[in-house]
């Protein structure tokens, strides 16, 4: 080969290939952000609790962010208390939808208080998308010791006895025991029972105690199993459709012959609405293979805590629904409203 055909088939393969790195110079920048976007979490997410410090949000996000370190990396909690957990449902559902600002919701802050406040920041329903239900817990009809009754159908027939006597305590109105003291109520036709309500558990309890009060419906947590063993009160029942792990020895309201009685406190994660589906899908997973770990499940049960059995977004979405429909029926029965 002559020298100048040589060059020109040297120069023809140098051009070729500054052509070839030149689409892939070009694909790279397109490349490098799909990367990145699926890289998630890339810092640390914030849990958002829509209460005060203390009580059973902050002990099951206790329970739900050391797995996460694990299984997605750090979360840091965030107490935004008031209005009954519009303050921090607010503040969740303006955030940026990208993963980073989750809720802790529960039955009071994304079903009970929506539905009887006048007026609200944000929708829950259409700002908040489900990622999963993490536990429930049971609510417990507790009386004194001294009541002679030993189940719900005799406390239903003490209460016709004792026609415009009796009262039943709660930590507050518009509370799921509440409404499940009314619908209590409105079930046995015992309809003359005042409620009571309290500024918070402690009180109701210990007015229960020294018989100020006969009769209280509060969440069943180990203070109330406690005392309930030591026998300074007595639950009747739990009302949820089966006993309760951490309490088997107390009948649910179901084989008391009152499964419309059952009432369940519900504890979810909730993101912005918008929040891209992958990102909801992988928080929802790491959930689920928390809640499969049989060490994490018996925490729940000991503080009181029935896991979920299906963390998935299409349950959460279900199960919320499902809750809103019954309980705002109530509420627009018995008239109830918070301004």
């Amino acid at each position: 080969m002559a020298v100048t055909g040589y060059r020109r088939e040297v120069m023809k393969r140098r051009d070729i290939l500054s052509l070839l790195l030149g689409c892939s110079l070009a694909a790279m920048p397109t490349a490098r952000p799909a990367m990145a976007q699926s890289k998630y979490p890339g810092r640390p997410i914030r849990l958002v609790i829509p209460f005060a410090a203390g009580g059973s949000n902050d002990l099951l996000a206790r329970f739900w962010v050391d797995k996460m370190k694990a299984l997605l990396g750090p979360v840091f909690v965030e107490n935004q208390g008031g209005g009954g957990g519009l303050v921090g449902g607010a503040a969740v559902a303006r955030a940026d939808p990208d993963g980073y600002t989750i809720l802790l919701g529960s039955t009071g802050s994304q079903v009970l208080i929506p539905a009887v406040a006048g007026h609200l920041p944000y929708d829950p329903a259409k700002d908040l998308e489900p990622i999963s239900i993490l536990a429930t817990a049971a609510l417990g009809v507790a009386i004194h010791p001294s009541l002679p009754v030993q189940n719900l159908e005799d406390l239903a027939a003490y209460a016709h006895a004792q026609s415009g006597k009796l009262a039943y305590g709660t930590a507050g109105a518009g509370t799921l025991a509440h409404l499940t003291g009314e619908l209590f109520k409105s079930l046995t036709k015992a309809t003359d029972i005042i409620h009571v309500p309290y500024k918070g558990n402690g009180q109701a309890i210990s007015d229960l105690m020294s018989g100020h009060i006969p009769i209280v419906i509060l969440s069943v947590n180990g203070q109330l199993l406690e005392l309930h063993r030591a026998g300074r009160l007595r639950i009747v029942a739990v009302t949820m459709p089966e006993r309760a792990a951490a309490a088997p020895e107390i009948p649910s309201v179901t084989e008391s012959g009152l499964p419309g009685l059952v009432a369940q406190l519900f504890y979810g994660l909730f993101a912005p609405t918008g929040t891209p589906s992958a990102i909801v899908v992988q928080v929802s997973d790491a959930t689920g293979a928390a809640l499969a770990e049989d060490e994490f499940r018996q925490k729940l049960v000991a503080a009181g805590f029935e896991p979920f059995v299906d963390p998935s977004p299409e349950a959460a979405r279900r199960f919320v629904e499902g809750e809103v429909a019954r309980w705002t029926a109530l509420i627009k029965t018995i008239g109830l409203k918070l301004e």
